[in-house]
């Protein structure tokens, strides 16, 4: 996978959310009729491991990133850490997802911080980088990247709601920047703001399918093939050509991932 591909690179979608194997083979197929040519799929729970990496395992150019999702996080001990470990060292495997904190979840924040720093040090002892999840827990998060020392794997930061300020604290941390279906809502203020402001090569695009549409198709399931949509809104708020958009962002993401 290099810059030469020429497709786009959805950088966090729940593949294996989308339904029956048909389905999810229908909707690769619509998304490679649309130009998208590779997806990193992020974990939410033990669980769902095992559908997570037979699903990757069936579509060309899906990459997995199994992980803890802090609404998951009472979940995790020494049973859980010893399984993810050893899915770390799994052909396709290129992350650890989507981890993180939550304000918004009924997992007890204690809890949310344990599953938290224990992931992380799996990332940093795997050298692999990070996909992060953060709704309304930035300065704490932050704070936990630091103390964990994060930034030696980076990665990035998924469905990205804070500020500009935020966005470039985790930049300095080595953690690129996701822009989904919210990004092109007539409604959306701050995400329009952040996109502009921040450099190019920090720029990456998602679906997050089945979840978070783009508009107009918000009364229906998120698809991968909505990716190119996604990115003609950053194209327009960056005075970026669609072709340019495209290989920018799916740059960013082999660049950030260390995919090659």
């Amino acid at each position: 996978m290099n810059s030469a591909d020429g497709f786009w690179i959805d950088s966090h979608i729940h593949l294996d959310c989308l339904g029956s194997p048909p389905a999810v083979a229908a909707a690769v197929r619509a998304a490679a009729g649309a130009g998208v040519g590779a997806f990193v799929v992020p974990g939410i729970d033990p669980e769902h491991w095992p559908g997570l990496l037979a699903t990757v395992r069936r579509v060309p150019g899906a990459l997995a990133a199994p992980g803890v999702h802090p609404q998951a996080a009472t979940c995790w001990n020494a049973a859980t850490a010893a399984a993810l470990e050893v899915l770390l060292a799994t052909a396709g495997v290129v992350a650890i997802g989507e981890i993180g904190l939550d304000a918004f979840v009924n997992s007890p924040p204690a809890a949310q911080e344990e599953a938290f720093r224990g992931q992380l040090r799996l990332a940093i002892a795997a050298g692999l980088p990070l996909l992060i999840h953060c709704r309304r827990a930035s300065g704490r998060l932050l704070r936990i990247l630091d103390e964990e020392d994060a930034r030696r794997v980076g990665g990035i930061f998924h469905a990205f709601s804070g500020s500009v300020e935020t966005a470039m604290e985790a930049i300095q941390r080595g953690f690129a920047i996701g822009f989904g279906g919210t990004v092109t809502w007539p409604e959306a203020r701050r995400a329009p703001q952040v996109l502009q402001a921040l450099p190019a090569e920090w720029i990456v695009v998602e679906t997050d399918a089945p979840d978070l549409p783009p508009h107009p198709y918000r009364d229906s399931a998120n698809r991968p093939d909505l990716l190119p949509h996604i990115g003609a809104t950053v194209a327009a708020l960056r005075g970026w050509g669609l072709a340019e958009t495209r290989n920018i962002t799916s740059a960013n993401v082999r660049r950030v991932l260390q995919l090659k």
